[in-house]
Order: structure tokens, then sequence, then C-alpha cells
């Protein structure tokens, strides 16, 4: 019974991290875009060239997170069964 409950714990935990990661991203673009728009040039702000990769990995470690999250608690649910 413990040993489901853990499980279940870890799930809510990669959940939570999933939320910081996606907060985390926010941040990161907006802190990006706000950064280009206030130089001389904005070639860069309006064609989006180079391209910043951080924020879109952010997401995807979120997505990640909330997938095997859900999956821990599914698992751990099951087994209390």
């Amino acid at each position: 019974m413990l040993d489901n409950l853990i499980i279940m714990g870890m799930g809510g935990f990669f959940l939570i991290m999933a939320l910081i990661f996606f907060l985390w991203a926010r941040g990161e673009e907006r802190g990006l875009n706000y950064g280009l728009s206030q130089r001389r040039d904005l070639r860069e702000f309006l064609t989006r060239w180079p391209m910043r990769i951080e924020p879109g990995a952010l997401r995807v470690g979120g997505w990640l997170s909330v997938i095997i999250g859900l999956l821990l608690i599914i698992i751990g649910g099951l087994l209390l069964l």
C-alpha cells in the first residue's frame, strides 16, 4: 500500500515540475522578446532568426514531465485496486 502511494507521489512531483518548466519557458520567452524589441535593429525580433531553442526545450521537458507524472499516478492507482 505504501509503495503505491510513493509511486503516486512521484507522479505528483513530476506534474509540479512540469508546471515549473512551463512557467520558466514563458518567462524566458518574454524576457527574450522584450530584450530583442528594445534593440535598434529589429530584424532578429521580426524574423525570429536565429532561432532560440531554450523556451521550446523547456516546454518539451514540461510535456515529458506531464506524461511521466500521469503514467505514474495511473499505475499507482491501478496497483491500489
